[in-house]
């Protein structure tokens, strides 16, 4: 898996992300009746005809493009819930509000996937845009004040995207600090520079013929 090769960036794909979010749990309404599914993971069931039933995101997405369930979505994707992270965000710019670690890939797979089970959609896909661009702009805000002093970074309540794509970022410039601040570091590179062969660009210039 993408990551895993090299623990020093160790960065996921979106789609890889996304992959580990399906494993949250999410509540479904069945409307029909099945017995229990017995899934190397566990048991889910039985499903009973408009009785909500607590199951991975991946399974609710299976059954709901089946037509066999409609997908509830989580509290904290309400008009009111958003409404209010949003505001406590912009009152705490350097704080970040608690949200669950998979928000990013949970709506986005609700909005492909079940769309018409989210009340008011583009009211709420406009509050999770305007929360993102808040929360990216206070990790951009707090990148600015690294420095060669710096040797750890510590951002409380960032979801997994959010971590995914600064993490490579934040471990290159600690890194370049590092070097930069170790001088035995500095005086390897440039022997390391030293020793390299320079390649000769000049070739055998041809005698130019008397006018």
């Amino acid at each position: 898996m993408a990551g895993q090769s090299n623990p020093q960036l160790s960065i996921f794909t979106a789609a890889e992300v996304e992959f580990l979010a399906e494993d949250e749990q999410i509540d479904i309404v069945p409307n029909v009746r099945m017995d229990t599914l017995h899934m190397i993971c566990g048991d889910y069931g039985p499903f009973r005809p408009q009785i909500p039933v607590r199951v991975p995101l991946w399974l609710a997405i299976a059954l709901k493009k089946r037509s066999k369930c409609r997908i509830q979505p989580p509290d904290w994707m309400s008009v009111e819930k958003l409404t209010q992270v949003l505001e406590d965000e912009r009152e705490a710019p350097r704080e970040f509000q608690p949200l669950p670690f998979h928000y990013v890939e949970i709506s986005r797979l609700l909005f492909d996937h079940a769309r018409d089970d989210i009340t008011d959609p583009y009211l709420v896909r406009s509050l999770l845009e305007d929360i993102r661009d808040v929360r990216f702009h206070k990790v951009e805000s707090g990148l600015e004040t690294l420095s060669g002093k710096t040797h750890a970074v510590k951002l409380k309540n960032l979801a997994a995207m959010e971590v995914n794509i600064v993490r490579p970022f934040i471990v290159r410039a600690l890194q370049c600090f590092y070097k930069h601040d170790n001088e035995d570091l500095i005086k390897q590179a440039a022997n390391e520079l030293d020793s390299q062969p320079v390649a000769s660009d000049r070739v055998p210039r041809r005698t130019l013929r008397p006018r």
